[in-house]
C-alpha cells in the first residue's frame, strides 16, 4: 500500500512540474520582451558612445531576417535560442581590448545565459517537429555569426571591431524584440 501511495505522490509531483513549466513557457514571449529590453539596456550601459574613429570601419553583416519570420512560435523560439547562444559565445572571448564596464558585461552575459536556459526548457519538446526548418535556419545563423567572429579575428579584437560587433548585436536583439512583440 505504501509503495502505491509513493508512486502516486511521485506522479503528482511530476505532473505539477510539467504544468508549472508549461505555464512558464506560455508566458515566455512576455518574459522574453522584458529580458530583451533589459539586455538592450545593458548593452548600452556596457560601453560609451560609438567611437568616432570607428565610423569609417562600418561593416555590413546582413542578418538573415527570414529565420525570424516563421509563423509558428516554436520555430521562432528555436531561432531566438540559437541567436542568443551565438551572442553569448561572441561576448565570452577575447574581450581584453573592448573598453566596456566588466560588471555590466557580466550582467549581460548572465541575462543571456538564463534566457537561453529558459528557452531550451520550453523548446526542447518541439525540436523534432521542426527539424528541417531549424537546420536551415541554424546554418544561416551560423554563417552570419561566423562573419562577425571572422571580422573580430581579422581586426585582432580591437576596440573598433568590438564596438561594431556590439552595434550589430544590438540590431539582433532589436529584431528579436520586434518578433516577440508580435507573438
Amino acid at each position: 500500500i505504501m509503495n502505491a501511495f509513493g508512486l502516486i505522490q511521485i506522479g503528482l509531483i511530476l505532473s505539477s512540474i510539467t504544468i508549472i513549466s508549461s505555464l512558464q513557457c506560455n508566458h515566455l514571449p512576455l518574459q522574453q520582451r522584458k529580458v530583451i529590453e533589459n539586455s538592450l539596456q545593458l548593452l548600452d550601459k556596457m560601453g560609451k558612445e560609438f567611437p568616432q574613429q570607428c565610423l569609417r570601419e562600418k561593416m555590413s553583416f546582413r542578418f538573415p531576417t527570414q529565420v525570424l519570420q516563421r509563423r509558428q512560435k516554436e520555430t521562432v523560439g528555436v531561432a531566438i535560442e540559437e541567436i542568443l547562444q551565438h551572442i553569448f559565445y561572441i561576448f565570452s572571448k577575447n574581450l581584453t581590448l573592448a573598453a566596456w564596464d566588466r560588471t555590466v558585461l557580466d550582467q549581460f552575459q548572465n541575462t543571456l545565459y538564463l534566457q537561453i536556459e529558459q528557452l531550451e526548457a520550453c523548446v526542447i519538446e518541439k525540436h523534432t517537429q521542426h527539424f528541417w526548418s531549424k537546420e536551415v535556419s541554424r546554418l544561416k545563423l551560423k554563417k552570419y555569426f561566423q562573419k562577425i567572429d571572422c571580422f573580430l579575428k581579422d581586426k585582432q579584437h580591437d576596440l573598433c571591431s568590438w564596438e561594431i560587433s556590439r552595434a550589430e548585436m544590438r540590431r539582433c536583439l532589436q529584431l528579436i524584440d520586434k518578433v516577440t512583440r508580435k507573438l
